[in-house]
């Protein structure tokens, strides 16, 4: 008996998956059959309805005239065009018209036969049946559809506008989502009701979710500030559901997203800082015409770079990276970019090392670069501190390859992509970009006709490393969230922003230039990740929250890792033609002084000894303050046991020889 019960349960919801899913022509088929049956006994209803003894004396034609001119009127009206599910205001419209048409029709039919009195209420009779048969039922088909494929989650839209209504209409072909309904701040659209959902006040919020057991609430909202956004985001953050979005305008105008790709929310709008429109003279005085190098352009912000540059005009841009797949990728999205912009710009992908001095010669003068944008370096904190040697390499003698090739190709703007680690470094990464900053303002010292310039500024949102990525699949997974303290804060930039900044600074710079972006203020870290969490509609698991969802797990700070970073050294700043790039006057060594300490730094590494390299950082980077030991994973385990001094003085087994330079130190 249970078993004829459940087949009875499956047997129309699979009923209804097979209407749906026939082919459109041969459900617009059954429409129109139904439409040529239903609307003559409409009229004959009608008819009798008001004289049933004229009914068998009218002529037959009559009955033809609802079937011929209104499933005529129906067809022209786009009437069949649409789908039962998406139908909205189009149908009460069409139906309308083409009612009031046939109607009309009837009309003078029936009073050539039976006088104006009968023939007038007869005709307003079938109106009246005909709207009811073509709204009613549609309307009934289509509520019913949805309330079948109704088990998604039930959302509430935030924005009733026209971004808000064309998401609900997409979201009904969908099972996943069931929209019960709209907020929006503005007063004029309260009280309506649009696509079938009322819209109401954002104060109503709790009592809908209650109401309707609500689990999502999405924003369509692609078009407001980010500093509006960030203030109905912290409304809803008190709220249990999970915040979405739809995608920006700039998405959709650019065919990149379709209204119902419903997303998470960007962490942009959790910084609630709009960013300032380019100025395009900046952006187009080192690009527009000329012939461009990106070094590590597979990169994060490289990418970004290349990909801002290829639309600003340059006769060449040569891309230059150790990844190949990272080069590969790249290249294939630069050329598609060109094909779909009709860009007229030569790409060209270099497999290529920083490391290799005359390699970077040969590329710079080949391709008769005139602008250089420095973006290769190792960035990860731990990382570098693990493997100081090749950090060291990278940073310090590939920014001082790169920055001599382009003196000997002539090079009219080279440009440093710097860090806010750089500043009173407590490890090695930042020391070593400071240094590489020191290396282009001793060579502008030392008199070059290329400008060099740098550029300096914080984290860059989900970059490689960055916490946004880890956060959002620890969340996913259940947590925990880790967070190394619950102090530590950062400053964070979009990438896409940041990568406009670098090319609008380069554009001012006189030579030796330190330009520091303005990140806005510094984010905790902690209030981030519970952020985070309470957007995706979940608690955080603590001492006074036992019950919560997710915990964060604080795990202490990395090895050299700092609490707070600052972006100046000193205070002595001043402002430029662009309100977010600041130029800041630091001191630092002429070439004079800073050469020999080049030339300690190359031996060092020759010697593959970080003693003596931490010294020269020492000595050549101010406040620079080391936390802990050399943290070099290959010299600790070479000299296990053995204690190595923060001032690098304590030197217990000489250091290991390495075998013979391949090519002479840099100069």
């Amino acid at each position: 008996m249970g078993d004829k019960n459940n087949n009875r349960q499956l047997a129309l919801p699979l009923l209804i998956r097979r209407v749906v899913t026939l082919p459109r022509s041969t459900k617009r088929l059954v429409m129109l059959v139904a439409d040529g049956f239903a609307l003559p006994a409409s009229a004959a209803i009608a008819v009798w309805l008001v004289r049933p003894e004229i009914v068998t004396t009218l002529p037959r034609w009559i009955w033809f005239v609802p079937l011929v001119v209104g499933v005529t009127g129906l067809g022209v009206s786009g009437f069949y065009r649409s789908i039962v599910r998406f139908m909205g205001f189009e149908l009460v419209a069409a139906a309308f018209k083409t009612m009031t048409v046939v109607a009309f029709v009837l009309v003078l039919g029936v009073s050539w036969v039976n006088g104006w009195s009968d023939a007038v209420r007869a005709s307003s009779t079938f109106w009246l049946l005909g709207m009811v048969y073509l709204v009613g039922g549609r309307l009934t088909v289509r509520w019913f559809l949805q309330s079948r494929n109704g088990a998604g989650d039930r959302v509430i839209i935030y924005g009733a506008g026209e971004a808000g209504a064309h998401l609900v209409t997409q979201l009904q072909g969908r099972g996943d989502f069931v929209a019960v309904a709209f907020v929006d701040d503005n007063i004029a659209l309260r009280g309506a009701v649009i696509n079938g959902l009322e819209v109401l006040t954002p104060q109503s919020l709790k009592d809908l979710i209650d109401e309707f057991d609500v689990t999502r609430v999405l924003l369509a909202l692609p078009s407001i500030s980010r500093r509006r956004r960030l203030e109905i985001i912290n409304q809803l953050e008190q709220l249990p559901v999970h915040v979405q979005t739809m995608p920006d305008t700039a998405d959709l105008a650019a065919g990149n997203a379709r209204v119902d790709d419903i997303r998470e929310v960007d962490i942009t709008d959790l910084l609630g800082r709009d960013a300032v429109p380019p100025n395009p003279k900046m952006l187009e005085a080192c690009v527009a015409g000329r012939s461009v190098l990106v070094t590590g352009a597979g990169g994060s912000i490289g990418s970004e770079l290349c990909l801002q540059i290829a639309r600003l005009g340059p006769r060449r841009l040569v891309l230059l990276d150790t990844s190949e797949v990272a080069l590969y990728m790249l290249d294939q999205a630069l050329h598609e970019l060109a094909h779909r912009k009709s860009l007229n710009v030569e790409v060209v992908a270099l497999i290529g090392s920083v490391h290799h001095r005359e390699r970077m010669r040969e590329v710079l003068e080949t391709y008769g670069i005139e602008t250089v944008y420095h973006a290769a370096a190792y960035k990860h904190v731990p990382l570098v501190e693990h493997n100081m040697i090749e950090g060291i390499h990278n940073n310090v003698f590939g920014t001082l390859n790169t920055a001599e090739a382009a003196i000997a190709a002539g090079v009219k703007s080279f440009v440093l992509v710097s860090t806010d680690k750089a500043v009173l470094p407590t490890n090695v990464m930042g020391a070593t970009k400071r240094f590489a900053e020191l290396v282009l303002q001793g060579l502008n010292q030392r008199g070059s006709s290329t400008t060099f310039s740098m550029v300096r500024f914080g984290n860059v949102l989900a970059s490689s490393g960055s916490v946004v990525p880890l956060f959002r699949e620890q969340i996913r997974h259940g947590g925990p969230v880790t967070v190394t303290h619950p102090e530590i804060y950062r400053y964070f930039m979009t990438i896409p922003e940041a990568a406009s900044l670098v090319i609008q600074a380069g554009s001012m710079g006189t030579g030796g230039d330190v330009f520091v972006l303005d990140m806005g203020k510094p984010v905790r870290i902690r209030d981030l990740a519970e952020k985070m969490i309470h957007l995706m509609g979940l608690t955080v698991r603590d001492e006074d929250h036992p019950d919560g969802d997710i915990e964060i797990h604080y795990t202490g700070l990395r090895p050299a890792e700092k609490l707070y970073e600052e972006l100046l050294i000193g205070n002595d700043v001043s402002g430029t033609d662009h309100r977010s790039i600041m130029r800041a006057e630091e001191d630092f060594l002429p070439w004079d002084e800073l050469k020999p300490l080049l030339d300690q730094l190359w031996n060092a590494c020759q010697r593959l000894d970080c003693n003596k390299a931490r010294e020269v950082l020492l000595r050549a980077v101010v406040g620079y303050s080391p936390t802990k030991e050399v943290e070099d994973l290959v010299w600790r385990q070479r000299n296990a046991g053995t204690r190595v001094a923060l001032g690098g003085k304590v030197t217990p087994l000489e250091p290991r020889r390495a075998a013979a330079p391949t090519g002479d130190r840099p100069h």
